[in-house]
């Protein structure tokens, strides 16, 4: 195959482009995972991993994806057959829910359409039923990447309390994380599921719970069979600036580089990069006559945007259309909605003329594939992020 000149654009929503700062980070030749120069590391990381998260709460760092997260959270805090209640948002929700069977949960799954958040209301109303409380945990995707729908997590927070019910809250934030504002502590979120891959702009490899008092309360009693994601072992050895396995010690290089980058942005500044960018995306599908997939605009996600092809025409040919002349990467449809969206990424480290190239990609390969669409999607996104730049 011939060599294609530039860079290609990845803009999948995960993994993201990994910046040449964290590149050259990870570079570090590999220390000593029991020497004090990485003790060094690892304590200032745990310590400082925490402001994403906000909270004060230890933050257990796994060397795996964010399945392995999800599963550390369930079989620290909960025992064979306990009852889960989870909400449907999307293929990830749907996922969580598949590994919660395997491990022998009995998960109460509330369907969604895939087009809304979590519906508090119906969690609460779910909750108000078990007076027995078998129920253990509510589990919940805070920014659904298959759909682009983030849920409004303290809204779930309260329709636990109004239920008067103990359950544990559990979120997802695997692609929220550094892009979307989360708040574990403010919220009273028990276990928070995290990623390295998206908005901390590093490669896969890493994943964390950020574990709650009364989270780790209830693991002293689970009789889930663990050890690898055993959290008081991690948390005893993180103590001392080890972990009790061999660690990702490069990737964690890595997390010291994103964690500084995050806070010399500043985080509030981060979120508003994001609300932009996407604001600028939605703005674009809409001028080309195109459908946002998820329904509600205060569920909007500032992390992706999915976006429903017309009627009759096939998301990942579109797709492949647009790899094969621009070589540009957009995520496909998942699950329920194979074939019939396509996904644009638009988190990480980005920028305005990343974003504008993006879509004009979009705007080109929609030509190209024959989709039925009206041209200035581009030039509503830049009209907006013009305007945003002058207001400034």
């Amino acid at each position: 195959m011939a060599r294609r000149g530039g860079r290609h654009f990845l803009q999948i929503p995960g993994p993201t482009n990994v910046p040449d700062r964290i590149l050259r980070a990870i570079d570090n030749p590999t220390i000593d995972h029991r020497g004090p120069d990485f003790a060094a590391l690892a304590q200032g990381v745990l310590q400082d991993v925490r402001t994403i998260f906000k909270t004060e709460q230890p933050v257990v760092i796994y060397t795996a994806s964010g399945t392995g997260a999800w599963e550390a959270a369930l079989v620290n805090a909960l025992s064979p057959g306990d009852r889960v209640l989870m909400y449907e948002t999307g293929q990830f929700s749907t996922l969580w829910r598949n590994l919660a069977e395997r491990i022998g949960l009995k998960p109460q799954f509330i369907a969604g359409d895939w087009r809304h958040g979590a519906d508090a209301a119906a969690i609460q109303a779910a909750l108000a039923k078990d007076s027995s409380h078998e129920i253990k945990a509510v589990c919940v995707v805070h920014n659904d990447t298959s759909t682009g729908i983030t849920s409004n997590v303290p809204a779930v927070r309260e329709a636990i309390d109004a239920a008067g019910h103990p359950a544990l809250l559990m979120v997802d934030v695997i692609s929220s994380l550094g892009s979307i504002d989360y708040r574990h502590d403010e919220w009273g979120v028990d276990v928070t599921v995290g990623g390295s891959q998206k908005g901390l702009m590093l490669p896969p490899g890493l994943s964390f719970n950020a574990v709650s008092v009364k989270a780790r309360v209830a693991a002293k009693t689970s009789r889930s069979m663990r050890s690898y994601w055993d959290w008081e072992e991690m948390i005893q050895a993180n103590a001392n600036g080890v972990f009790p396995y061999t660690p990702g010690t490069n990737l964690l290089f890595g997390l010291r580089e994103a964690i500084d980058m995050l806070h010399e942005e500043g985080l509030d500044n981060v979120f508003a990069r994001h609300d932009r960018h996407a604001e600028a995306t939605r703005r674009a599908v809409n001028a080309w006559g195109l459908e946002v997939l998820c329904q509600n605009e205060a569920e909007y996600s500032s992390a992706l945007t999915a976006v429903l092809m017309p009627e009759g025409n096939d998301a990942d040919n579109f797709r492949k259309t647009v790899l094969e002349n621009f070589d540009m990467s957009l995520g496909n449809g998942l699950g329920k909605v194979a074939g019939k969206v396509f996904r644009i990424g638009h988190l990480g480290d980005f920028n305005d003329l990343m974003l504008s190239g993006t879509l004009c990609g979009v705007e080109m390969g929609l030509g190209l594939a024959g989709v039925p669409h009206s041209t200035g999607g581009v030039a509503a996104a830049m009209d907006y992020l013009m305007a945003g730049r002058q207001s400034a």
